[in-house]
């Protein structure tokens, strides 16, 4: 799953208190997640059944957050438990069968149809991802209700810092177009629109380069 969003703002206004997110949070940013992307073009796509599609959000974020992002990303989120940015590092690998076995319970969810599909949509994210070291976004989402009040900006703050401070670019794929602008104002450009089947919604590959001296960089690693 990638981006649920859609703030709209064009300041970054102080919004919650933010910090790491610990084993005792996920099961309620799960159900976060969940009702942030129920609606989302991609998860409509990987989980074609509506009945399905929460109870599958759910399971998927809460295998991930837990045996993937959790022991070896970054998850951030606020005292509240409003939202979440679940972050890759740049010395994490890509997804692979390990992973895919990880996120084997969720597969219940996904009709006969939609398991292919869902193999070759994450197989072609991850050979689209740069080759160089980043900071991977792979998700970002907020309460439906709450959204719009600055605190996916809030959560994005602390990595982005670290990027800059590192010299090092972040990546994403928005699978809304009309958050596209919301990742633009943070300093991320489209480097590649993505549609890795014919009855696939596109995807927005997203590159951010790191500020030097309070400018973006504007040169692109090779690779």
């Amino acid at each position: 799953m990638r981006r649920a969003d859609g703030e709209g703002r064009e300041d970054f206004p102080a919004g919650p208190r933010v910090r790491p997110a610990v084993r005792r949070d996920l099961a309620a940013l799960a159900r976060v997640l969940s009702r942030a992307f129920l609606d989302d073009p991609l998860a409509c796509y990987l989980i074609s059944r509506d009945r399905s599609r929460a109870a599958g959000l759910r399971r998927f974020f809460s295998v991930e957050m837990r045996t993937i992002f959790l022991p070896r990303g970054a998850i951030y989120t606020t005292e509240g438990r409003e939202g979440a940015a679940i972050w890759a590092p740049p010395d994490m690998a890509r997804r692979d069968l390990h992973d895919f076995i990880r996120l084997f319970p969720m597969l219940m969810y996904v009709g006969p149809g939609d398991l292919g599909r869902t193999q070759r949509l994450f197989g072609h994210l991850d050979m689209a991802r740069p080759a160089y070291p980043h900071w991977y976004l792979a998700t970002l989402g907020t309460e439906p209700s709450l959204q719009g009040r600055g605190i996916g900006s809030g959560l994005l703050q602390d990595v982005l810092a670290r990027c800059d401070e590192e010299g090092l670019p972040a990546y994403l794929e928005s699978s809304k177009e009309r958050n596209v602008p919301f990742y633009r104002r943070h300093g991320w450009e489209v480097v590649q629109e993505l549609r890795v089947e014919p009855q696939a919604p596109p995807l927005w590959l997203m590159l951010r380069q790191p500020k030097a001296n309070g400018a973006w960089r504007v040169t692109r690693p090779e690779g």
